[in-house]
């Protein structure tokens, strides 16, 4: 192929003209789109040496030169021709533009005097409008004066002719005119207080104020002057004080308060002497004669004086408040004299009459006369979240004491408490009577205990809960609901304190001293092995002191109550905080007693476990008197797997049924037996010695055989099979792994001693050097071999603590030679289960 090279072509490139022909980038895609071109020499890469590569590819196509030339010529030719035409028309375009610049000028000239022309005539036609409408405005603020005036100078002649009226209708005593007049009156003046620096209009106000107080004076003389002589005869003008009573209502409210208080006053003159201080009516044992006296009070205020007062005065309901704080005093006043006569049972009596007649009150009165200003009174209108304010606290029962039954009503009326409240000094005898109550209820419960023993209930849902418990909490809810109705402060504390005394009485009589006491004498925290073993227990089963199937039913049943009665005390803690004043919730705690019931559901639990413990302990006995280096064969699991495993069904079954309705503690129960038996049954293999390799064998099948048991031990004899909690699964593999770990290191060989040893420390990993020796024991190794291990475990310790020391790890074949026994034995375990 004939090509150009680059330097054949010089003569085609033009650096002064590349550099005019190069144009920016976005130059270039305008270009590209206004111009659209697929000839090469329109790229702006164009590239001269290609474009004639490309025209020439071969030495026999440059027989065509010529006629390339000719084409190229042809074309330069006319791209001359079509440059000329188009500078030769931008000649004729400048001229035409300017051309057509002068018109659209001429043509903005004259757009801007007809804008001017339309703005001149606006502003005419806006002064024109303001001309016209001129008078308009004159003659509106002209009439809107005028009606003001005319309207000003009917107020004062009205305000004029009503103070005459007014002075003279007060002097004859019409009083029905009177309160519709000055009721008009008040309001003119009210137009006139912006005029008030005129000196007539400011005479005018100060005689009508004059009326008023003179009114007022007036109105309070007619009442007392016609309630002065009612003894004699019956009152003749109470049509008069009826219309009077309607002039109050527009005067000062200071009037209507001044006769408000006479009034009541008057009506309540009998009561004051007929209940003095001295008079035998007075004390309590009659507090029934003064609420009788107040319903006839009312019966005949009703009849002879409630037409005279308008009904929104409330009349009827201000002598019975009036009554109620009269009341509250003189009780409070003769009780505090005369405290030594009062009797719990008095205090109750007076109690109770007095509640039933604050609820009667609070439901035949609104009891907005003892709201304060601008609110109004919410008593009968209860809403629906109050309806449904039911307690869920168990100790809340359907039906109460009858004479509870005023007592427990919710406080719905600001009447709830206006008396009653006067016996809140005196509420510790009730404290004390309700101290005195409980002592001689868990008097009761012991000797029905003693006498009936625990409830035996059927159903396994419901649970062995002692019946006495539940009627504790009744009688704490009566107590509690009827104390806080008297007061929310203080009592109800001292209340909760003797609640929290009887708590911890009854955990302590009737729980803790009604479980059967163990046969052995064992510390709190769990039982001691070492001296267990010492008691020499006999081999024989039968002869084991365990709990009989009625004291386990006992157990379970205590422990069945205390988690009843530590829910119940916690919500029985939580009423007491919403009942009690907000700023006393804080001392309400009884946390104490609840840990009491924890610790009677732990010794329960424990007792338990004992229990078993003791059943199996004959058997781990018997496992250390077994010759296990003259075991020759690996046979079925021993005797003494057998009867753990006995014990352990029959135990087990009995105890979860008796644990129905506390799941979770029988839970707590196998954990805490696990985590004792486990290491018991270990320290006993330590006490098999000398142990042979088929004696280790056969004690390592007897070892998986307990785990399996173990394992299943939540759900044995159980209908419904149950997944063990893992919890409870991890403990028993933890433990009984660590005592398959110790067999198979027994089983191991003691040649060479290192590879012992490193065994020993893999599998078990216990740093305990008396441990190890009892291992060594187990094999029945020389006291001069066991002082050699004892050297070398020593050693491997040390290395372990310094890591920079070498350690011998056990030989490879050693290991195969230990696994493969391991395996033979999974297989015969395999087989014989």
């Amino acid at each position: 192929m004939a090509t150009l090279e680059e330097d054949e072509v010089e003569i085609f490139e033009d650096d002064h003209l590349n550099s005019l022909l190069n144009f920016p980038t976005d130059v270039q895609q305008a270009i590209e789109q206004v111009l659209p071109s697929s000839d090469p020499l329109d790229r702006p890469d164009f590239n001269a040496v290609d474009y004639i590569n490309y025209l020439f590819p071969t030495e026999q196509s440059l027989a065509n030169i010529d006629e390339v030339v000719n084409r190229m010529r042809l074309k330069i030719r006319r791209l001359d021709d079509e440059i000329r035409s188009v500078v030769r028309g931008q000649t004729t375009a400048g001229q035409d533009g300017r051309e057509a610049l002068k018109e659209a000028q001429k043509a903005i000239q004259e757009l801007f005097k007809r804008i001017k022309d339309i703005k001149e005539k606006a502003d005419k036609s806006e002064q024109m409008v303001k001309e016209i409408t001129r008078d308009i405005k004159q003659l509106d603020h002209a009439k809107r004066h005028l009606t003001s005036s005319i309207t000003t100078l009917n107020h004062l002649h009205m305000l004029v002719g009503g103070v005459d009226s007014l002075e003279s209708m007060t002097r004859r005593r019409q009083y029905g005119e009177v309160a519709n007049l000055l009721q008009g009156v008040v309001n003119v003046m009210e137009h006139f207080q912006k005029y008030m620096s005129i000196q007539q209009i400011r005479q005018l106000g100060d005689k009508v104020r004059k009326i008023q107080s003179e009114l007022g004076v007036q109105i309070l003389a007619d009442f007392e002057e016609s309630f002065a002589n009612q003894g004699s005869r019956p009152i003749g003008n109470m049509r008069e004080l009826a219309e009077a009573c309607l002039v109050v209502k527009v005067l000062d409210p200071k009037v209507k308060k001044d006769l408000m208080k006479w009034f009541v006053t008057l009506q309540l003159q009998e009561y004051m002497v007929l209940f003095q201080e001295s008079q035998d009516v007075a004390w309590l044992d009659k507090i029934d004669r003064r609420y009788a006296w107040l319903k006839r009070a009312q019966v005949e205020f009703e009849e002879k004086y409630g037409h005279m007062f308008p009904r929104d005065w409330e009349v009827s309901e201000r002598i019975c408040v009036e009554f109620c704080n009269v009341s509250r005093t003189e009780l409070g006043k003769i009780m505090q004299k005369r405290e030594s006569e009062i009797d719990v049972k008095l205090l109750l009596f007076a109690i109770q009459r007095t509640t039933n007649f604050e609820t009667i009150i609070a439901k035949r009165f609104s009891g907005v006369t003892l709201q304060p200003p601008g609110e109004t009174s919410s008593a009968g209108n209860v809403t629906a979240a109050e309806e449904n304010m039911v307690s869920t606290n168990p100790f809340e029962m359907e039906e109460e004491p009858a004479e509870m039954k005023t007592l427990a009503k919710p406080k719905l009326s600001s009447f709830q408490g206006i008396i009653s409240q006067c016996f809140e000094p005196h509420l510790h005898i009730y404290i004390q009577s309700q101290d005195r109550n409980l002592s001689d209820l868990i008097n009761r419960f012991v000797e029905a205990f003693k006498t009936q023993g625990p409830p035996r209930i059927e159903s396994e849902e419901s649970g062995a809960v002692l019946p006495s418990c539940a009627d504790l909490f009744v009688y704490y809810k009566n107590c509690m609901v009827q104390c806080s109705q008297l007061s929310t402060g203080t009592p109800l504390l001292d209340l909760t304190q003797t609640f929290q005394k009887y708590l911890r009485v009854f955990a302590n009589r009737l729980l803790t001293n009604n479980l059967p006491k163990s046969q052995t004498t064992t510390p709190a925290g769990g039982l001691n092995i070492s001296a267990l073993l010492k008691e020499g227990l006999k081999e024989s089963s039968s002869d084991v002191p365990k709990f009989t199937p009625e004291e386990q039913y006992l157990v379970c049943s205590i422990l069945c109550t205390a988690e009843y009665c530590l829910d119940t005390t916690q919500q029985l803690e939580e009423k007491l905080k919403e009942k009690i004043n907000p700023s006393m919730a804080s001392r309400i705690d009884l946390n104490g007693e609840m840990d009491v019931f924890h610790n009677v559901i732990s010794n329960c639990i424990q007792l338990l476990v004992q229990d078993l413990e003791t059943a199996c302990d004959p058997a781990l006995t018997a496992m250390n008197k077994v010759n296990w280096s003259s075991v020759e064969t690996v046979g079925d699991q021993s005797g003494y797997v057998t009867a753990i495993t006995t014990h352990i069904k029959q135990a087990l079954p009995v105890i979860r049924d008796n644990l129905a309705s506390a799941r979770k503690y029988f839970t707590q129960f196998c954990i805490k037996f696990a985590n004792s038996f486990i290491p018991r049954f270990v320290s006993h293999i330590y006490k098999c010695k000398p142990i042979s390799t088929v004696g280790a064998e056969q004690l390592l099948l007897d070892t998986h055989s307990l785990k399996t048991v173990l394992l299943d031990l939540p759900s044995i004899g159980s209908h419904v099979s149950r997944k063990a909690p893992a919890s409870y699964t991890k403990i028993v593999v933890k433990g009984m792994t660590k005592a398959e770990m110790i067999l198979k290191v027994v089983m191991s060989p003691q040649d060479p001693a290192e590879a012992f040893v490193d065994n020993y420390i893999k599998l078990i990993a216990d740093t305990d050097t008396s441990n190890f020796q009892k291992l060594l024991e187990m094999k029945g190794l020389k006291r001069s071999d066991q002082n050699a291990m004892l050297d070398i475990f020593k050693a491997r310790l040390s290395a372990t603590n310094h890591p920079g020391q070498n350690v011998v790890v056990v030989s490879s074949s050693q290991e195969q030679q230990d696994l493969s026994r391991i395996r033979r034995l999974e297989k015969i375990i395999k087989r014989k289960l």
